[in-house]
């Protein structure tokens, strides 16, 4: 599977962005679609997850009421919104996918096929 990402970009605190992850490749196999996030000096944490099939949804604490992760399997694409952004917010955003039912979705070593990564920069 491969992950292209896209979306990220500058933006004033309090706005918006919608990341996007196209799959490609053997997307069959894809059971979840995780973001995570990697901020200047911090270790990469969990953001959401969303289950291919069902449409189940996992989010951080930290995000919850602001992001939104869902997903247009049609097209094999998922997405992120990220409303009322914060400078906290600022990072470069991975997605992943996890094709195996063993491992939790919020944890990174679940997930085998990586994104390269896009920067997400809130300004104040």
């Amino acid at each position: 599977v491969q992950l292209q990402a896209s979306g990220g970009g500058l933006v004033q605190a309090g706005g918006s962005l919608r990341l996007s992850c196209g799959a490609s490749g053997r997307t069959s196999s894809i059971v979840t679609i995780g973001w995570f996030r990697q901020a200047p000096g911090k270790e990469r944490e969990f953001v959401a997850a969303i289950t291919w099939s069902g449409g189940y949804t996992y989010h951080a604490n930290s995000v919850k009421g602001r992001f939104t992760i869902f997903r247009d399997a049609a097209v094999n694409t998922g997405h992120l919104r990220m409303n009322a952004l914060e400078p906290e917010d600022t990072a470069v955003y991975y997605c992943a996918t996890h094709t195996t039912l063993d491992g939790a979705v919020m944890a990174q070593s679940s997930y085998e096929y990586w994104g390269q990564g896009t920067l997400v920069t809130v300004s104040s």
